[in-house]
């Protein structure tokens, strides 16, 4: 049975989730959007499990002022797995400066969602 769209905006939610804790340093709200297991990739290194989840999350707005700006997500699974992808777009952020925002990064994001007792999280993340 493809995702109902009940699924669709938990997985939804999700990503906003996602954003709002990364971009504010709450590193255990970050880490709790993966699966005990869950992996996280992309040109910083791999980060998997809660510890290493954690501590990169929480590392990450100390290193830089960003804002996550995602968009055209698309989704596809079942209840209990699905795959997503969506634009990134990365914002350094330059309060007091003009412009007081900088495009950073693009990229994609290519996930695995898993269904679990505390929700949809993500099982993997690539930023490619």
């Amino acid at each position: 049975m493809p995702l109902s769209v009940e699924d669709q905006l938990a997985i939804q939610q999700l990503y906003a989730r996602y954003n709002h804790a990364i971009d504010s340093g709450d590193g255990a709200a970050w880490a709790a959007c993966f699966t005990p297991d869950g992996t996280f990739s992309s040109a910083t290194g791999t980060f998997t499990g809660r510890d290493q989840l954690q501590g990169f999350g929480a590392a990450f707005a100390t290193r830089m002022k960003a804002r996550h700006w995602t968009n055209n997500l698309v989704l596809e699974g079942d209840a209990d797995a699905a795959r997503g992808s969506c634009y990134l777009m990365l914002l350094r952020l330059t309060p007091g400066e003009q412009p007081p925002a900088s495009i950073l990064v693009t990229a994609i994001y290519r996930d695995e969602l898993r269904r679990t007792a505390d929700g949809w999280k993500f099982a993997s993340r690539t930023v490619v």
